[in-house]
């Protein structure tokens, strides 16, 4: 959250206040760093060095057009998981020969439209998906790239949820049927084998669980190497968490160091170039929820700050019990804090965004909800016919628009009355 800091009471966004922000987009607003997405992204780059890597942004975590133009400025690969994805890469003027195409559940729609535009691999996550892909691009006279995902069974140390690599996830080929996918994938006609790929989960604070991964892929490449299946890259997948609260992840540096050393150690470690997807560490930090305190009330249990964003707007405390920091954006020192429940208008008693937070504040006041800028708005609904946040990007002093807030009018005009 570095781009996020106090002058004074004030916080800013860069140079920029972010009551400045409130006062000419409202809110609640989300607020992006240019900065901050920008160096998180170098320092993968950097970390990378002259070694042959790609490193993908995941569009999920927050696929607004304006973030993908500014990293594929910046050279990033993207790692997609639908065709409503590839349309926003190809809409940003992002290159689909630096896209990855994973996901458990591609259609013959998708298939083709990646197909026609090119893409780099398709992450492929099942026998069957293998055999569709292959009918698919012979009907267009053409041979699909792939990667088979590998659920290695590894635990990532994460909440469930978003745990991706253990034997009852959904997602992948189990391990030990890994081989006999490979054998089936070299046999097909219209697929070329040029990978492997896992994915173990996301918001991973340890270097261990990547290790673990990588050790695995590298046994199965062994014996894939030994039947003459000879791949080209290995595709780490991503998940390298962020500092929400005392999270201490590793450094880019430190577990690309690793990887890296434990590449080189292997024979044909030079032969292998390396693919990751990586999002929350781009973005993560790079935004907060810009939301005001509608209300102040307080009951014989708890005391609430009713806010006028809510779970549509910021999903991840409903469904992971997650948390984000709270941050005045005007701080009273001569106040009186009290600890507030941070509550939201929706009819849910899981509305909430933050709990148990000793603050001061007042009707009016405004709040910034810390280490948004993954996974908020890319989950957002309009639960309640709630309208959408506007979305900025703040450059410097500079703030610019990015998507306009929702209307009301627009969420039902698509729907029809019945005729009477």
């Amino acid at each position: 959250m570095d781009a996020f800091q106090y002058r004074g009471n004030s916080l800013l966004v860069e140079d920029l206040p972010l009551s400045s922000v409130a006062e000419r987009f409202g809110t609640p607003t989300y607020v992006y760093s240019r900065r901050a997405i920008v160096d998180a992204f170098a320092e993968f780059r950097r970390a990378a060095g002259t070694r042959d890597v790609l490193v993908c942004y995941a569009l999920k975590a927050n696929s607004n057009l304006a973030v993908i133009d500014l990293l594929a400025r910046e050279g990033a690969g993207f790692d997609i998981v639908s065709g409503g994805e590839l349309k926003r890469v190809l809409a940003a003027g992002g290159d689909p020969s630096r896209v990855v195409f994973s996901g458990v559940g591609k259609q013959e729609t998708e298939m083709r439209m990646a197909l026609e535009a090119g893409v780099r691999c398709f992450n492929v996550e099942s026998e069957s998906e293998l055999l569709r892909l292959d009918r698919v691009a012979g009907a267009l006279g053409r041979r699909a790239p792939v990667s088979l995902r590998v659920n290695p069974d590894v635990d990532a140390g994460t909440h469930p949820y978003i745990s991706t690599g253990l034997r009852e996830n959904k997602f992948g080929i189990a391990h030990d049927a890994a081989l006999a996918a490979y054998r089936t994938a070299a046999r097909l006609p219209n697929v070329e084998v040029i990978g492997i790929d896992c994915h173990i989960g996301s918001q991973i604070t340890s270097i261990d669980p990547f290790m673990a991964a990588l050790d695995k892929l590298l046994e199965l490449v062994d014996t894939l190497h030994a039947e003459g299946i000879v791949l080209r890259h290995i595709d780490l997948g991503g998940g390298l968490g962020i500092r929400y609260a005392d999270e201490e992840p590793p450094s880019r540096e430190a577990l690309f160091r690793a990887i890296f050393e434990r590449i080189d150690r292997h024979p044909r470690g030079a032969s292998f170039g390396l693919v990751f997807e990586f999002g929350r560490s781009i973005v993560g930090n790079a935004g907060v929820l810009l939301t005001r305190v509608e209300y102040l009330k307080s009951n014989a249990e708890r005391r609430f700050a009713i806010v006028d964003a809510a779970m549509n707007d910021l999903m991840r405390p409903a469904l992971y019990d997650a948390w984000h920091g709270v941050l005045p954006v005007e701080a009273r020192d001569a106040s009186p804090a009290q600890v507030y429940d941070i509550v939201g208008p929706v009819c849910e008693s899981g509305d909430w965004l933050a709990r148990g937070r000793k603050l001061a504040i007042a009707e009016g006041d405004l709040l910034a909800i810390a280490s948004a800028g993954a996974y908020g708005m890319a989950m957002a609904s309009n639960y309640n016919t709630r309208a959408r946040a506007a979305e900025v990007i703040v450059d410097g002093s500079d703030a610019h628009l990015v998507r306009e807030r929702e209307s009301v009018e627009s969420l039902f005009a698509l729907e029809r009355r019945l005729p009477r």
